[in-house]
């Protein structure tokens, strides 16, 4: 089954060397899901000022940049994971968590091919 484990980030935060050591450790973590094989695929995102909101109305396009939430976080990064039950997909978790010193957000995708 597939997984999402959604990285946060605060948005009034500035990257420190802690956040250095961190996507280190996000880099060594990817790499070993890669060769196990579990790894589906993984990407850090750009800040949420750098995002767009694309919707139709009436029947035209309208592109309005960011940033959208009035949130304190804001979804940095995740990993795609395809394993063989909720206790594997707890454990990555785990060490993602581990390795950006956080909390994370795992889901089971609806569909899994």
């Amino acid at each position: 089954m597939k997984y999402v484990v959604m990285i946060f980030r605060s948005t009034d935060r500035t990257w420190t060397d802690e956040d250095q050591r961190g996507l280190g450790r996000l880099i060594k973590l990817e790499s070993e899901l890669a060769a196990s094989g579990e790894l589906v695929s993984s990407e850090g995102l750009q800040p949420p000022e750098e995002g767009r909101i694309v919707r139709i109305r009436d029947g035209v396009q309208v592109v309005t940049d960011g940033p959208f939430g009035e949130t304190k976080e804001q979804l940095a990064g995740y990993f795609m994971v395809d394993v063989a039950d909720d206790a594997q997909a707890e454990a990555i978790a785990a060490r993602v968590s581990a390795a950006v010193g956080d909390r994370v957000e795992l889901r089971g995708t609806l569909i899994s091919a």
